[in-house]
Parts: C-alpha cells; structure tokens; sequence
C-alpha cells in the first residue's frame, strides 16, 4: 500500500497527518503508527493525526496515535496542525475560517487566523479529581497545591484535564528539574489511573511563565498545547498568573486566555508544514 502523508510542526511537536476521509476508522494500526513514528526507521513524529470523515454535527473527526502507540484524547499542538492541514485538503486557506472538530475529548473549534496561526476554543477545563481523573482527592473536589511524593521528594500539584490528564508543578527553577528521570514517575504513578502529562512551571510575571513537558505517551516533547493551557489556568487558581498569559515552551511561544466571560481557554499559536511525502 502506498500512503500519502504531511508532516506539520507545532513548534516542534511534531505530527503525521493522513487523510482518512474514506473510512470512518483510522486506515493505519496503533502498531504501524509507531513504526511510522520512529526517527530512526521511520518518517520520525511525535504522533499519527488521521482526517476522519465528520460525525455528531461537525466538520470532521480527529483520532492520533501517539508514537507509542497509544491513543489520547486530544493534543492542543495536534489539532492546530489538523486545521491548518484541512486547508491544504480544501485547496484554499479561508482567514477567520472555524471548523468544528468531533475529537474523543468533545468538540474542538480551531480558527484560522493566517500566516500560519491558529486560534483554539479549547472549551471549559474540567478540575474534579473524577474529571482527571485522579485519585488524589475525593472525585468531586479539586486538587490545588496538594503534596504528592514522586521518587521520594515532595511535589506540591494542581491537576487540571483539557480533555487529556495534566499534573502541573510550580517550580523556582525550571532548569533545575531533570524531566528524562521525573517525568516518567509521573506518568506511571497509581493516583493516576490513566496515566497523566507533566508540566513544570516556571513563573517569570504574571503574564509570562516558562514550561517543560513529559507528555503521556510521547514523553519529552518540545511544546504541549493541551499543557500550556493546563498551564495558565492552575496558574490562575494558585495566584501566580494572569488570565492572559505567554507560555514559553522549549519549541516557542503560544498565547493562552482563560476567558472570564465564558470559562473557555483559548490557545493561539503556530502550526507549520514541513513536508509531503509517500511511504510504501
């Protein structure tokens, strides 16, 4: 079988992108996918990103493989690089265009904003530990600033989901965090029954903050979007950010507002093609 494919970037955080509009499934295995995935032997990404037909009143359908094979719910960097892939499929890129995303974690509503830009309604953050999920409270309280032992040193956390589990951690110093060995305690710890992604904050301004990732299923990635709204809104909920706030990842810059008028987040921020090709 010959595939066809585009790889876009969302600074950094890498995707292949399939057209899969004639099948309602994804038209590659969880397995393939990770083939396809490794950097070494493959095409090299941080994750597979199939272009399903529409269902439940959208435009299309999202589904994505992370490179080991896993399937999350969402990825922020992810469903920017979709919409601006959709513009390539429609031959034509209409500025102020929004489509309406079916993704396992709802819909999804990307904006095209031009050169490049995408702006995300990400919907509401969910905070509920049942929501996360996570087992570190009672399922209908919120976990803010509570203290979990990971590898014997003592965290102190917020979780938030984006449609996807997030773990978040305010640090004084973000070089001092080594993500390779830390990361994956927490993605694997058992308050976490699906797992989570990881983020260490440093705070810069209230407006401004620096972020390191370990992502479920990809592990260090160099921008998470999903995250860098988890990001600013336990940013809000521990007093240390503004409701509009630069996120500054290790690939670049997005832009994050958790509004206040309709308890949305929204990202804006880049999604770029790197090149088309065919596997065999």
């Amino acid at each position: 079988m010959i595939l066809k494919f585009t790889k876009y970037h969302g600074l950094g955080n890498d995707f292949i992108l399939i057209d899969n509009l004639a099948s309602p499934e994804p038209i590659l295995s969880p397995d393939e996918a990770v083939k396809l995935c490794d950097r070494h032997f493959g095409i090299g990404a941080d994750g597979v990103i199939f272009v399903l037909p529409a269902k439940n009143d959208t435009d299309y359908s999202m589904r994505i493989f992370n490179s080991d094979g896993s399937e999350p719910e969402m990825c922020g960097n992810g469903i920017r690089c979709f919409a601006q892939f959709l513009t390539e499929l429609e031959g034509v890129e209409k500025v102020g265009k929004t489509y309406k995303i079916d993704t396992l974690a709802g819909l999804i509503s990307p904006t095209i904003k031009g050169n490049g830009q995408v702006k995300v309604d990400m919907g509401e953050p969910q905070l509920l530990a049942q929501q996360i999920p996570t087992t570190l409270a009672q399922k209908d309280e919120k976990v803010i600033n509570q203290l979990l032992v990971v590898n014997d040193t003592d965290y102190f956390v917020s979780c938030v989901s984006m449609g996807n589990p997030h773990c978040l951690v305010f640090v004084d110093d973000l070089n001092s965090v080594d993500l390779s060995l830390i990361g994956p305690k927490f993605e694997h710890n058992s308050y976490f029954p699906k797992k989570t992604n990881t983020e260490f904050i440093e705070v810069i301004r209230s407006n401004y903050v620096k972020m390191k990732v370990w992502e479920r299923g990809a592990g260090i990635t160099l921008a998470c979007g999903t995250g860098a709204c988890a990001t600013v809104v336990a940013g809000v909920l521990n007093h240390k950010c503004d409701r509009l706030t630069t996120v500054e990842l290790p690939g670049g810059c997005l832009e994050i507002e958790w509004s206040e008028k309709d308890n949305h987040v929204y990202m804006t921020g880049p999604a770029t093609k790197v090149f088309s090709g065919e596997v065999f």
